[in-house]
């Protein structure tokens, strides 16, 4: 069986745990070909953000041309979106190449608590990006940012939220509750109407550095290889929490650590 080509569109991260790195790793930890387009380059580690350089919007035309003029995309994840330039030529791109599947981060602020888009890139990704999307994968901060309300403080609340999330245009949401108070990690998946929930026991680690990218991406690679969104969802989930309670076994950096995104493998 062939593995589906996946595409990984956002930034870098030098220190391996987050942005593209962690996409092409867990692509490839879940039976998929990656391939990448950058969006821009940052110095990162676990501690922090110390520089981000958007790439010029020329190139990242000519990497989306590059990827999807020559190999059959089956789906896309896109991450980090600083400008509405970029969210314009890759909504150019993805309506042209029109692949099976967009799954959308809409990364906003690095575990570190750095912020990586301004208000104008959050307004780009809400009424740009958005609405072309299978599948986001906000959390409360983002989800929050996107429809400028205050951020909810309990399961109630995120449904409350659906709605107008799903009136921005994606086909699907997965609102995701890590930053509630709450012994289990609820995250709710909508679509076509129906809320369902996914549950899992919070793992106690720092290890959090890329762990949006990593489940975000890990919904892109799944979605072509399972029967259903819900079964993608449900197994993208228990690859997550499986891949923070294996973090520990890395020992990576100084402040948040990666994911573990080949805790079946080693």
């Amino acid at each position: 069986m062939t593995p589906p080509h996946l595409l990984s569109i956002a930034g870098t991260d030098p220190s391996g745990g987050a942005g593209q790195m962690a996409d092409i790793k867990t692509f490839s930890a879940l039976g998929g070909f990656g391939t990448s387009v950058i969006t821009a380059v940052l110095a990162q580690n676990t501690q922090g953000v110390q520089q981000v350089l958007p790439m010029p919007i020329e190139l990242i035309e000519q990497q989306l041309h590059s990827v999807f003029s020559d190999i059959t995309i089956d789906a896309v994840k896109i991450g980090m979106v600083a400008d509405r330039a970029t969210a314009v030529t890759l909504r150019r791109a993805i309506e042209h190449y029109r692949p099976r599947y967009v799954v959308l981060d809409p990364v906003m602020v690095a575990k570190s608590g750095d912020t990586l888009v301004d208000s104008a890139g959050i307004a780009a990704v809400r009424d740009v990006l958005v609405p072309i999307a299978d599948v986001i994968t906000p959390n409360l901060p983002e989800a929050a940012a996107l429809l400028d309300c205050p951020l909810p403080a309990s399961l109630d609340d995120m449904q409350q939220l659906l709605p107008a999330l799903s009136a921005l245009g994606p086909s699907a949401i997965l609102l995701k509750g890590g930053h509630l108070d709450a012994p289990h990690s609820a995250d709710l998946l909508y679509h076509n109407g129906a809320i369902e929930q996914l549950d899992a026991p919070r793992i106690d680690t720092r290890n959090l550095h890329g762990s949006g990218c990593t489940l975000a991406s890990a919904i892109t690679a799944l979605l072509p290889q399972r029967a259903s969104l819900s079964a993608a969802v449900h197994e993208a989930k228990h690859y997550m929490t499986r891949a923070l309670e294996e973090s520990s076994r890395l020992n990576v950096g100084k402040g948040n650590g990666p994911a573990h995104h080949f805790w079946q493998w080693w």
